[in-house]
């Protein structure tokens, strides 16, 4: 299966008051350390919503500002536009990501059952997403992801949400 990973970070940091994915953590970007975790799972990486560096940005469709759900439908126009199987996803401010997180959420759609915004998402639900985006103004991820039937997988790790500056120690 080829997939594509995909870095949400198109949000505001409200909560953190100041930019989440730029944030240091032990030395380095939180950023940095997602995308550490997931470019040795899959065949390529970007990042939806923004512009980091060494990176290739995806816009958030169908337009910026609704949410991690325009990022994730952006990643997978993206994937499937370039022939990708399936999308990994995590969001710019999760640590702790495990190294066989692709091979642990099987062939999706699944996500993390605590962190629904990681997830694998097979390209198939391309239309799905974009669909649910035009027709809903619910834009919660375990909304869509219970309308996409994906599994929720329970991880034997505990994975970290960056959402407030305290949250970094």
């Amino acid at each position: 299966m080829r997939v594509l990973g995909a870095i949400l970070a198109g949000g505001q940091s409200r909560r953190f008051g100041s930019d989440k994915a730029e944030a240091l953590f032990e030395g380095r970007a939180l950023l940095d350390h997602v995308a550490d975790a997931l470019r040795p799972q899959v065949a390529a990486l970007v990042v939806a919503g923004r512009e980091w560096p060494g990176l290739s940005k995806v816009a958030d469709l169908p337009e910026p500002g609704i949410g991690p759900l325009g990022g994730l439908a952006g990643a997978l126009d993206q994937a499937w536009r370039h022939g990708f199987d399936a999308v990994l996803s995590s969001g710019c401010d999760v640590i702790g990501l495990p190294a066989d997180l692709a091979q642990r959420l099987g062939t999706g759609p699944a996500i993390v059952a605590d962190m629904p915004i990681v997830g694998l998402w097979p390209v198939s639900l391309r239309e799905l997403l974009l669909d649910w985006l035009s027709g809903s103004e619910n834009r919660s991820v375990y909304k869509f992801a219970d309308h996409a039937g994906a599994q929720r997988v329970k991880l034997d790790v505990a994975l970290r949400n960056i959402n407030r500056p305290e949250d970094l120690s």
